[in-house]
């Protein structure tokens, strides 16, 4: 039983680590914006909605702090105390104004990362969570690796730039956000408006407000986000929107209108597609030429479309060799997929139940499982 486990939980994985559905190319100028390149991501199921150049490699500047915020939450010491160094204090630009030598959580750091920009907020957390500033560097692109950021490499924990090799794509900044999103404190942390934090020392707080426009003032739907900006990368912005029950995340790279063009993409992204239930957990199945026992999907999923997709909607069922041969009671039997004409949209496990097994209480504790780890609802 315990290999049947690790094997179903591979195979899920497995499945839903497949590229998003391209767009129509008559999407591609649906709407304006003023981005050298940009793109709209849904954040469930990771469909790109919208694109301009977005798998083009350019400078990111401080979006690269999304990436640094996430690391200091996932670490240990998330609510344990830094010891700000010389280095961390001394870093130009975007500031906190931390003195070398004093102690501050590393919560607060984070806050004051994402709220204010701070680029010696950035190193403090870097020497701190990696041990040193280059073995930070190898966590964040170690962890880029793992959310599938192909054309990105970070050579420092704040975007300021670096030459030509401190770099990112809209694609896959918008990955990393998808990722961090799904973590409860970064969510609370990119949507606070004001932050007060103690200083050592003093009878005062530290006082942030989030630099974010389109969360303090521009747009009622904005749930967080990350600003950037360097001369030579232009403006840059990660933000992130929720109307009703769809997610969406824009990334513009080079943008001077970057407000603009994101509450753009965002109302045309919710004008313009639904979700719609693909199918239901624990739905049944119907595989040609087998009676006995029952075929049935693990979660449920749902999947943004655009008007005239649902008719366009097919599945595709595919049976693993050695089902045929050893139908366990409880089993993987294969894979279900879905395809707008013949474009591959989503892919999941087929489960195959036999009449007389008693597993189902098991099963719909491993599907909950699952679902949590692929992103999926139901």
């Amino acid at each position: 039983m315990k290999n049947f486990f690790i094997l179903f939980v591979i195979t899920i994985v497995l499945a839903a680590s497949m590229p998003p559905y391209k767009l129509n190319a008559e999407n591609e100028d649906a709407v304006s914006v003023s981005g050298r390149t940009a793109v709209l991501l849904e954040q469930d199921s990771g469909r790109v909605l919208y694109g301009k150049k977005e798998h083009e490699i350019r400078k990111i500047a401080s979006i690269t702090k999304i990436m640094t915020s996430i690391l200091a939450i996932e670490s240990s010491d998330f609510e344990k105390t830094v010891k700000v160094s010389s280095k961390a204090a001394g870093v130009e630009g975007s500031s906190l104004f931390l003195e070398p030598g004093e102690n501050i959580k590393l919560k607060d750091l984070t806050y004051g990362l994402m709220l204010r920009s701070g680029n010696d907020a950035a190193v403090a957390i870097a020497e701190h969570v990696g041990g040193s500033l280059d073995g930070f560097i190898y966590m964040m692109n170690e962890k880029a690796e793992q959310i599938g950021m192909e054309n990105t490499q970070f050579t420092n924990p704040h975007g300021l730039d670096d030459g030509d090799n401190h770099y990112s794509t809209a694609y896959d900044m918008a990955l990393l956000m998808q990722y961090a999103m799904k973590n409860e404190q970064f969510r609370e942390i990119s949507q606070t408006e004001r932050y007060k934090a103690p200083q050592e020392g003093e009878a005062w707080d530290r006082i942030w407000t989030n630099k974010n426009k389109l969360l303090t003032s521009l747009y009622e739907h904005s749930t967080g986000g990350k600003t950037g900006y360097t001369k030579a990368a232009g403006r840059t912005l990660v933000s992130t929107a929720q109307k009703d029950d769809m997610s969406l995340i824009a990334v513009t790279l080079d943008a001077p209108s970057d407000w603009n063009d994101h509450i753009s993409m965002f109302e045309w992204g919710f004008s313009t597609f639904q979700k719609e239930e693909l199918g239901e957990k624990r739905e049944k199945m119907n595989v040609k030429d087998i009676k006995e026992g029952t075929f049935f999907i693990p979660y449920s999923v749902y999947y943004p479309l655009m008007e005239g997709e649902q008719e366009k909607l097919k599945q595709k069922i595919t049976l693993n060799d050695n089902f045929f041969h050893n139908r366990q009671d409880v089993t993987t039997a294969g894979k279900i997929e879905w395809y707008i004409d013949d474009t591959l949209i989503h892919s999941m496990p087929l489960m195959y139940e036999k009449e007389q097994a008693k597993k189902e209480g098991f099963f719909h504790k491993v599907g909950d499982f699952i679902r949590t780890l692929t992103g999926g609802t139901g």
